[in-house]
């Protein structure tokens, strides 16, 4: 049975616990046998106040002892408080020493860098906290975009429901990519989203617009990719001239009709790339590039990689 130690503290955000933990429970009875064993360890006994109800931990750390298969530290509004709880700090670093592997959710990877767990590696958290992250711990190479950030042992991920998705990733390699599915599945979890995904997509970085011809708009671009979306031909649909289209688009999403065209386009691509061995040729036609190398202009402007050099990086993931 793999021991799974979650960290909590005061001020928690429930979703850092309760997510990871859920998918660790539902992959177990997928499996049909008991393959993990969640503990959640907490400063103090008792009910433990989180973002919203209150937990009751099962151990206090100097009570959790013993050989850990994983250690998760969770993150939340009360982790800066909780890094600066020596005995807790140095709990946290002498169980990762002992644990097979080390994680953190969200801003738990404060937690995890302030016990040094993080030094000399790359991680990520929450999209808000990154730049404070980094200048906190100048030794931790922060990556603000992606979902979650493996380097070695230690695995950290991005905000709130990124836990799951970090879980996810986790039982995929103790128990197999059909159980990992099968419980993404299960938990209606409608993508096992790779770690290097982006933590946006393109429709959640773009603002919604206010009025209701460009707000329906915004949801109809991602299923009509393959189609005309030039400015003429959107502010067509829209019913309103080019120049005062373009104008307003701009003004209440914060880009450019063609920039939020070709991120949506790009995540589209994205997504196959990752998940799928459809050739690139095919891609560029269904994504509404038209061509590879002009899929391959933009990925390299939005990416800072070709398509193949992406895949390619999954591909190794994987392996």
């Amino acid at each position: 049975m793999r021991r799974v130690v979650i960290v909590a503290f005061p001020r928690v955000q429930i979703l850092d616990v309760t997510g990871p933990a859920e998918v660790f429970r539902t992959a177990a009875q997928l499996a049909g046998r008991e393959e993990y064993e969640v503990e959640l360890v907490a400063p103090e006994p008792g009910p433990l106040p989180t973002s919203s109800v209150a937990l009751f931990p099962d151990l206090t750390p100097d009570a959790c002892k013993g050989p850990i298969d994983t250690l998760l530290v969770a993150g939340g509004r009360g982790v800066h408080e909780a890094a600066e709880d020596e005995r807790l700090v140095a709990w946290v670093a002498g169980a990762a020493t002992r644990a097979r592997r080390a994680a953190s959710v969200c801003t738990g990877a404060f937690l995890l860098a302030r016990a040094g767990v993080l030094d000399s590696r790359r991680a990520t958290t929450h999209w808000a906290y990154c730049e404070d992250l980094a200048s906190q711990y100048p030794d931790v190479a922060v990556e603000s975009a992606p979902i979650f950030v493996r380097d070695g042992k230690v695995t950290t991920s991005a905000g709130v429901t990124a836990g799951m998705d970090l879980a996810l990733a986790l039982v995929e390699e103790d128990l197999g990519r059909e159980i990992a599915l099968e419980t993404a599945r299960w938990l209606v979890l409608f993508l096992k989203r790779p770690g290097g995904q982006a933590q946006f997509s393109a429709q959640l970085a773009a603002q919604m617009a206010e009025r209701e011809p460009l707000r329906e708009l915004q949801q109809w671009i991602p299923d009509h990719l393959d189609q005309d979306l030039s400015v003429p031909a959107l502010a067509r649909r829209a019913c309103m001239s080019e120049r005062n289209f373009a104008r307003a688009f701009r003004s209440e999403t914060g880009v450019t009709p063609a920039a939020y065209v070709e991120a949506a386009r790009v995540e589209r691509a994205r997504i196959a790339l990752e998940t799928g061995a459809i050739p690139v040729e095919a891609i560029a036609l269904t994504a509404g590039f038209g061509t590879v190398e002009t899929m391959r202009r933009a990925f390299r402007r939005r990416v800072g990689v070709s398509p193949v050099e992406y895949r390619s990086r999954f591909r190794l993931e994987a392996a």
